[in-house]
């Protein structure tokens, strides 16, 4: 499991940082104080404080290079 932190401050990177997402099967949760976020969840991700940057747990054990260079966009 790798953690970073994303910064999702626009309804447009949300979609975006979500449809990024879902092509891979992995696990990714968002943890934001004491909530734990499945981050494939739309709905999920706009119950989160998103004026502050947000922890991404990444539970992939191969492809971790590729997902970093998709998440780019979103890291902080």
């Amino acid at each position: 499991m790798k953690t970073v932190q994303i910064s999702l401050n626009s309804i447009d990177k949300v979609k975006s940082f979500v449809n990024a997402i879902t092509q891979y099967d992995y696990d990714f949760d968002l943890i934001s104080g004491r909530y734990v976020i499945d981050a494939k969840s739309i709905m999920g991700i706009f119950s989160l404080d998103l004026s502050k940057p947000i922890d991404l747990a990444i539970h992939a054990e191969n492809n971790v290079d590729e997902i970093m260079e998709t998440l780019k966009p979103y890291l902080i």
